[in-house]
């Protein structure tokens, strides 16, 4: 549904992105994974039109056609969730939607349902006439998510959607994001917990300091770039710690435990965490 070829930005002499090419596949949930400043946010803001690449290109393809990110009819299949909220604080959680339904042209019977509908699904309901600005910054960011699938878009970029949320809206977020893949709809998901991209992810773009370094499901890239399990067993007695790398942590496991001679014993198997690790040398909180 959306290609980037080549496409790089950068900001005065500092590159943001650097070369970027990748394909977004109609119904999917691509994840954006990296750092903060890996350049996440520039390449949704130039997949929404707001920056304008230095080179390459971006594409939206629709109904067999190819459409420029600030066409008209591409703006009407994109919704964007921004991770700098777009809220007016002083506006209801009702007027604020109704605001911004009013910018994509509904108005009327339409605009109040889809209002409701947006609503009910981000769980606000009970709160539509409280001013957002007594939000907590949980209930912000879901309101924030209405704002963005109101006019029921295609093609949905959330660009950190659950930073400084609570629990439960963490969760709210998840089940937001797991309902529009289960309508179709596509979705661009930044992030940079791991957690959240093995849970959502159909496949995931690792980026950093602007530079595509992989991209697949999540259990490929763990398969080519996670390394080995390991597997630590303290034997009782002589506290003793045997520490072996494999990919068969059951078998080593088991034969540990044979031997009736265990105090305790871990697997701790790769993931995008340990996957972005090898990749950079670095961790994704670093």
């Amino acid at each position: 549904m959306i290609t980037l070829t080549d496409v790089r930005k950068s900001f005065g002499n500092v590159p943001a992105v650097n070369g970027l090419s990748l394909s977004v596949r109609k119904g999917e949930v691509l994840g954006l994974l990296g750092p903060n400043g890996a350049g996440k946010s520039t390449t949704i803001a130039m997949i929404v039109g707001v920056l304008k690449p230095d080179g390459g290109r971006v594409t939206l393809n629709h109904d067999g056609k190819e459409h420029d990110p600030n066409d008209q009819r591409a703006r009407s299949l994109i919704g964007l969730a921004p991770q700098s909220l777009a809220l007016y604080d002083e506006l209801s959680a009702l007027e604020n939607l109704s605001f911004f339904g009013s910018l994509y042209g509904l108005t009327g019977r339409v605009l109040r349902e889809r209002c409701d509908v947006a609503l009910e699904r981000v769980g606000l309901s009970d709160r539509r006439d409280h001013r957002s600005g007594t939000f907590s910054g949980g209930m912000k960011r879901r309101l924030n998510l209405a704002a963005a699938i109101l006019h029921d878009p295609e093609l949905v970029l959330m660009d950190e959607p659950t930073a400084g949320v609570d629990p439960q809206s963490r969760n709210a977020i998840f089940e937001i994001v797991e309902g529009l893949k289960s309508k179709g709809k596509t979705i661009v998901y930044s992030t940079h917990y791991m957690e959240e991209a093995q849970r959502l992810c159909d496949r995931v773009a690792i980026i950093d300091r602007g530079t595509l370094l992989a991209l697949d499901t999540v259990p490929t890239l763990v398969k080519a770039h996670g390394g080995h399990s390991t597997v630590r067993v303290l034997h009782a007695g002589n506290a003793h710690e045997q520490i072996t790398q494999t990919d068969r942590p059951l078998e080593v496991l088991s034969a540990a435990l044979s031997t009736g001679n265990v105090q305790s014993a871990t697997i701790d198997s790769p993931d995008l965490e340990r996957v972005f690790l090898n990749l950079t040398g670095r961790s994704l909180r670093d």
